[in-house]
């Protein structure tokens, strides 16, 4: 049995061009605030891995995947944001300059044993105007994305160059999710 600690649709859609449906969607409920002066890095793993424990407690004997996905400017991890203003001053900080998309892997197999992995992809905006910060806040997909963005959707136009994997950007590495749910004695139906 295959769970997916995750409520993003994104992911059961990249899972889905694997040819994976997880048996069942359990999105696990973990505070998700960042630790004071805690880098993007160490933020995914320890949030993935919290999921996927979590998950992996309440339903032992199943292979769990949970992940988490992080935009980082430097030192600073952008939010995921919920508010115009959010969105508005993540894009501001992300114009004209490079940010990292982070994924952290983390898979429980059926013995309980944990591995947790980290992907890391490059992402330059071009110099943003206000007219193309307002027009891309007025389509709405910056909503609930990490750093407000959506590269699989009108963002891609405002995108000149991606370094790594590009469904690590939408939010689960799938190259790394295979070979991860193989090694943990995953087998498609």
């Amino acid at each position: 049995m295959l769970i997916l600690a995750s409520a993003s649709p994104r992911r059961l859609e990249l899972l889905k061009q694997l040819g994976i449906a997880p048996d069942r969607v359990a999105p696990a409920d973990i505070d998700e605030t960042p630790l004071k002066a805690e880098l993007p890095a160490r933020y995914a793993l320890r949030i993935a891995s919290a999921k996927a424990k979590k998950i992996a407690g309440e339903n032992p004997g199943a292979i769990i995947l949970a992940a988490d996905t992080v935009v980082g400017v430097g030192r600073r991890i952008l939010p995921k944001t919920e508010t115009v203003d959010e969105a508005r001053k993540c894009l501001e900080l992300m114009s004209g300059r490079r940010h990292n998309v982070l994924t952290a892997v983390s898979i429980v197999n059926t013995s309980g044993k944990q591995k947790t992995k980290l992907v890391v992809s490059a992402v330059k905006f071009k110099r943003l105007s206000e007219a193309e910060i307002a027009h891309y806040i007025n389509t709405g997909e910056w909503k609930g994305k990490a750093g407000g963005y959506a590269i699989q959707g009108h963002a891609a136009a405002l995108i000149p160059f991606i370094s790594g994997s590009y469904t690590n950007i939408v939010g689960l590495p799938l190259f790394e999710t295979q070979a991860m749910l193989k090694d943990a004695g995953y087998e498609r139906a």
